[in-house]
């Protein structure tokens, strides 16, 4: 861990990356649009706000059940928008090619880009063009950055977190880390299990209609439910419970974490957001999440309290009690 270099697990969601970016990069370049470090920078021009973020996509294999690394950049991208309560508008595209990359692939990823992108009313606006040499890109990598319109009076942050609040999520977990790693690795279902990666701005825009005081939400990317809940907690310096019995994980999810010895609520998601709102309009924002598509299988899962502050506290199915401590890297790497 003190090698002096890099690591796949720095890039993994984790300990380990936290460190790298708050060590590291942040007081090299620190400012206070980066300072807050949530999924979009909120700049303030003129009399707009608007929400600036940027990923990079890695994923491996590129095409994976449910979708495609381009799905993935360009629904991870609106995702990172939408998660500060932005409008998404415009995208940037940058393509990393490899020597060698059959024409009929890119054209694939160009197809679910193309249809990710009008699925969710956002425009590829710009964009650019690298090819590297035979072995050096995994076929392809995809860079993106994305801008959104953020209305007045929203403010979307961990820090608005308080006890009493009420956690929820808007379907079930792990779905898409799973199923690329059963791609990867040949695991077979007996019913076809597919990534959940989706444009989520609707659904936010729905529950905030019905809920307006929803402190925060993010989708639980690198690093699961665990790392997303758990910086809620040090964020807010509250404490995260949930309830064991009622994170919704699908059955196929369930018996691969269970095959592979990886606790679910360290896999990724990439169509689902972790809500946390108060508690009196905790039923409404599950109704308006619950009448979404995106949202069917939407469940309150916890709350918040004061104590243990900065920790997930997790209920287990048999009435015990434990913390959820923050990974150190990523169990299943490569994922998005």
């Amino acid at each position: 861990m003190n090698s002096g270099r890099i690591l796949l697990a720095h890039g993994g969601g984790g300990v380990l990356m936290h460190r790298l970016i708050t060590e590291r990069i942040v007081p090299k370049l620190g400012n206070p649009a980066l300072a807050p470090l949530l999924d979009s920078a909120i700049l303030n021009i003129s009399k707009t706000r608007l929400a600036l973020t940027t990923d990079s996509f890695v994923v491996k294999p590129i095409f994976f059940p449910g979708g495609d690394i381009g799905r993935l950049a360009v629904c991870g991208t609106i995702n990172d928008l939408a998660a500060v309560g932005a409008v998404p508008r415009f995208l940037t595209l940058a393509l990393i090619l490899e020597e060698g990359l059959p024409l009929e692939v890119l054209d694939r990823v160009l197809d679910g880009i193309a249809a990710a992108a009008s699925e969710a009313d956002v425009i590829v606006a710009t964009g650019d063009t690298k090819v590297v040499e035979r072995g050096a890109a995994d076929g392809m990598y995809i860079n993106t950055a994305g801008i959104g319109e953020v209305p007045a009076g929203r403010n979307l942050s961990p820090k608005n977190i308080q006890p009493g609040d009420v956690v929820l999520t808007t379907g079930t977990l792990g779905d898409h880390g799973i199923a690329v790693m059963s791609r990867r690795e040949g695991i077979e279902f007996t019913t076809e299990l597919v990534s959940d990666v989706a444009p989520l701005a609707s659904v936010m825009e729905a529950m905030m209609a019905a809920a307006p005081s929803v402190r925060c939400l993010r989708d639980p990317t690198r690093g699961g439910a665990a790392m997303t809940l758990g910086d809620f907690a040090r964020e807010s310096g509250t404490a995260v419970w949930i309830e064991e019995a009622r994170v919704p994980i699908r059955p196929e999810v369930a018996g691969a974490c269970e095959m592979l010895g990886i606790d679910p609520l360290y896999v990724a998601s990439e169509g689902k957001y972790l809500v946390v709102c108060p508690g009196d309009e905790s039923e409404a924002a599950l109704a308006a999440l619950r009448s979404h598509p995106l949202g069917r299988h939407a469940a309150r899962i916890g709350e918040v309290r004061a104590a243990p502050a900065g920790k997930l506290v997790l209920s287990t199915r048999i009435g015990g009690r434990r913390l959820v401590e923050m990974p150190h890297g990523e169990m299943l790497p490569r994922i998005c």
